[in-house]
C-alpha cells in the first residue's frame, strides 16, 4: 500500500505523476445514441452505483461496451477510500485520458468518491474531463454522458439511495448479484473517510428490498450478497430496530433464492435477533463478516472504535454459540499511529486465539479529513508492512488447520465456471466462501454447469483453497 504522508498540503493529482495535456472535446450531437464504456473500481458498493449508471444509460438507448477503444464516452466510477485506491482510480483516469486523446472517445466523465473528494483537483489537473459526478449523483449520469459540464457541489452531503424500480445492469456473473441495503455511515472511527465521502446512514424501504431480491430472483439470481457500509445498522434511521433480523427472514421466502450473504457487519450492532435469524433461516448461509480492526484496548480507542478487546473476543464467541457452523470473516489495520510492538502483539495473539476462517489485513492509509491524520507516532512503512507479512502468516497457519479438518467431508459446491489455470479444472465456492474475497473449491474430478449447485468431497486442503471431487 502507497504511503502518503502527512504533508498538511492535501492532496493533488500531480503526486501520482500527473503530466496535464490540453483538453480537446467534440461536441455531441442532441439526442445521439452514443456508445458507452464504464471502468468501474473500489467496493461491491460502488459496483452496485455502476450498475444502476449503466441501467439508465441503457434505458436511454445508449449501447454500453465493453472496451474503451470502441466507446464515444467513457465513464470512470471511481474509489478514494485509501491511497491504494486513489492511486488506481488516478491511473485508471490518465490511461481513458490517452484514449480520449488517440481514439475514437470525445468525452471523459468521472464519477464516484474521487470526485466526491477532489472534484476541484481533478479538473485543475485533468483537464481532459468533461464532467464529474458525486457519489450522491447517480442519477446524473444521462446529463454528465449526453454533453453537460456537471460537477460536484462538495457543501452538499450525499442523500442519494437507490430503489427498486431504478433499471440496473448486473454485471456480476448472472447468479450472483450484490443487493445494497443501505448507505453511508454514522461512526466516526478516526481512520475512515466514509461517512464524508457517502453521507449519513440511510437505510433503504423493507419492501423496497424485497421488491428488488424478487425482481433478481426472476433474472436467475440464485445468490444475493447484501452490502451496506454497517449492515446491521438496517433500518434503525426508518425506526426498525434490528432491521436486518426481520429483513433476513422475509429475504429467506423469496423464491428462487438459494444463498443469501451478509457482508459488512458492526460489532456495536450484531444483536441476537440478528445472529438468530442467520441460524434459523436456511437460505441465509452460516457466514458472517465483521471487521474489528484491531485487538488493542489502546489502539481501539484511538481508532475511536466503540468497543474493546474483551468484547471483541466476547463478540467472537457469541456468534460461533449462536450460529452453529458459522464461518467468520474479519479484517485488521496495522501500523495505526502510535501503535507499538507490544501492542502489535496484542493483536496477533488474538489472531491465533480466535482462529478466524477468513482475515484481511490491510496497512494503515493517512487520509486528510479523518482524526488520525494527526495523530504522532507515525510507524515506519517497512514496519507496517513486516507487521502485515507477520499477521498474515499467522493467519496462514490457522487456515491450514482449518481446511485440513475438511478433508473428505462432503459439501455443497456453486459452480462459477473453468479454473483460470486449467480449462481442465472448475472453480466455485461453498456457502461460507464469500466471492472475490475469499478462497474457493477447485474441482478435479467431475463437470457441471456454470451457476449450479453440486455435491462435492473435499480431498485437499491448501491455505485458501480446498480441492474437491464431484460425487
Amino acid at each position: 500500500m502507497a504511503e502518503q504522508g502527512n504533508t498538511g498540503d492535501g492532496w493533488s493529482p500531480v503526486a501520482f505523476g500527473r503530466r496535464p495535456s490540453a483538453p480537446g472535446t467534440a461536441a455531441l450531437a442532441p439526442g445521439e445514441t452514443l456508445r458507452v464504456g464504464l471502468v468501474s473500481l473500489g467496493c461491491p458498493k460502488n459496483l452496485v452505483d455502476s450498475e444502476v449508471m449503466l441501467g439508465r444509460l441503457q434505458a436511454r438507448g445508449h449501447a454500453l461496451v465493453p472496451d474503451a477503444q470502441d466507446a464515444d464516452v467513457i465513464v470512470v466510477n471511481t474509489c478514494a477510500f485509501i491511497d491504494r485506491a486513489k492511486q488506481e482510480s488516478i491511473d485508471t483516469i490518465l490511461e481513458m485520458a490517452r484514449e480520449k486523446e488517440s481514439g475514437r472517445a470525445r468525452r471523459l466523465v468521472v464519477t464516484g468518491c474521487l470526485a466526491q473528494r477532489y472534484d476541484e483537483d481533478l479538473r485543475k489537473e485533468i483537464p481532459e474531463i468533461d464532467a464529474t459526478l458525486g457519489t450522491g449523483q447517480v442519477e446524473d449520469i444521462l446529463r454528465a454522458v449526453e454533453g453537460e459540464a456537471t460537477r460536484v457541489v462538495p457543501e452538499e452531503t450525499p442523500t442519494w439511495v437507490y430503489d427498486h424500480v431504478a433499471p440496473r445492469v448486473i454485471t456480476t456473473q448472472g447468479h450472483t448479484a450484490y443487493l445494497k441495503i443501505s448507505e453511508g455511515c454514522d461512526y466516526t472511527c478516526s481512520f475512515c473517510i466514509i461517512p464524508k465521502l457517502r453521507g449519513r446512514h440511510r437505510s433503504r424501504a423493507h419492501d423496497d428490498v424485497l421488491a428488488e431480491a424478487r425482481a433478481l430472483a426472476e433474472r436467475g439470481v440464485k445468490e444475493l450478497v447484501l452490502i451496506a457500509q454497517d449492515s446491521t445498522r438496517y433500518g434503525l434511521d426508518l425506526g426498525r430496530r434490528d432491521g436486518l433480523a426481520d429483513l433476513l427472514r422475509d429475504l429467506g421466502r423469496v423464491d428462487g433464492v438459494r444463498w443469501i450473504r451478509v457482508m459488512y457487519a458492526y460489532p456495536a450492532t450484531m444483536s441476537d435477533r440478528i445472529l438468530d435469524a442467520i441460524a434459523e433461516t436456511d437460505q441465509v448461509v452460516k457466514y458472517v463478516d465483521m471487521p474489528l480492526q484491531h485487538a488493542s484496548d489502546a489502539v481501539l480507542a484511538r481508532m475511536k472504535r466503540p468497543t474493546g478487546r474483551g468484547h471483541l473476543r466476547g463478540m467472537v464467541e457469541r456468534v460461533r454459540e449462536r450460529v452453529p457452523g458459522v464461518a467468520f470473516r474479519t479484517s485488521f489495520i496495522v501500523g495505526f499511529p502510535g501503535e507499538t510492538d507490544a501492542e502489535f502483539e496484542e493483536l496477533l495473539s488474538f489472531v491465533r486465539e480466535a482462529e478466524f476462517d477468513h482475515l484481511g489485513v490491510f496497512t494503515f492509509s493517512d487520509e486528510e479529513g479523518t482524526t488520525s491524520f494527526d495523530l504522532p507516532g507515525r510507524v515506519a512503512p517497512a514496519v507496517k508492512e513486516r507487521r502485515r507479512r507477520r499477521l498474515l502468516a499467522e493467519q496462514k497457519k490457522v487456515s491450514v488447520r482449518r481446511n485440513r479438518r475438511r478433508v473428505g467431508e462432503r459439501v455443497e459446491v456453486l459452480v462459477e465456471g473453468l479454473h483460470e489455470d486449467s480449462d481442465l479444472l472448475l472453480r466455485g465456492r461453498l456457502a461460507t466462501q464469500a466471492p472475490d474475497i475469499d478462497g474457493g473449491v477447485i474441482i478435479n474430478d467431475g463437470t457441471a454447469a456454470v451457476g449450479t449447485f453440486v455435491a462435492c468431497e473435499v480431498t485437499e486442503a491448501h491455505p485458501y483453497d480446498l480441492v474437491a471431487r464431484i460425487v
